[in-house]
C-alpha cells in the first residue's frame, strides 16, 4: 500500500494521463514514420520507438499499480502533539543552531527542492513520535546529528 497525500494522489493520475494522452501517442507516431521507411530489420529509428513504446508501457503500468494500491491520508486528520507523515517540522540543528523546515510525506512525493522528505529517510524515521521540545539524535550517513524540535505543523 503506497501511501500519499491528496496533492501527491492527484499528481500521479496527471502523469498517467501525460503518458496515456500526450506521450502514447507521439510513439505511435514514431513507430508509424519509422515503419515507412522501409525494411524494418535494419531499421534503428523502428528498433528506437519501440523500446521506447516498451519503457513508456512499463512506467504507465507502474503508476497505474501504484494508484491502485494508494491509501489517501486526510491532512486534517493529522495531530500536531508528534511528528508523523504529513507534519510539517520546524528543526534546529543543535551543534550549529541553523534551522530548517521539512514536510514528512511518502517515498513518492518526496522532493528536497520543496523541502518535502521522504518517511522512508533516516531523519524523518528519527522525528517521528516526537513532541515539539525532543531533541532527536539521528544518524546519518555523514555521522550523528542532533535535531531540536521547534515546531510541529500540518502541511
Amino acid at each position: 500500500m503506497a501511501y500519499m497525500s491528496k496533492e501527491g494522489y492527484e499528481k500521479l493520475r496527471a502523469e498517467i494521463k501525460q503518458l496515456e494522452e500526450i506521450d502514447r501517442p507521439e510513439v505511435i507516431r514514431q513507430i508509424q514514420e519509422a515503419r515507412e521507411k522501409g525494411d524494418l530489420s535494419e531499421n534503428a529509428e523502428y528498433d528506437a520507438a519501440k523500446e521506447a513504446q516498451g519503457k513508456l508501457e512499463t512506467k504507465i503500468a507502474e503508476l497505474k499499480s501504484i494508484l491502485a494500491d494508494a491509501k489517501i491520508l486526510d491532512a486534517s486528520k493529522v495531530q500536531t502533539k508528534t511528528v508523523q507523515i504529513l507534519s510539517t517540522v520546524q528543526l534546529k540543528n543543535v551543534k550549529t543552531g541553523s534551522e530548517m523546515t521539512y514536510t514528512i510525506v511518502s517515498e513518492r512525493e518526496a522532493n528536497l527542492k520543496e523541502n518535502k522528505i521522504s518517511i522512508a529517510t533516516p531523519i524523518a524515521q528519527g522525528l517521528l513520535g516526537k513532541k515539539v521540545g525532543d531533541v532527536a539524535t539521528i544518524t546519518i550517513p555523514h555521522g550523528v546529528i542532533e535535531l531540536e524540535i521547534l515546531k510541529i505543523s500540518v502541511g
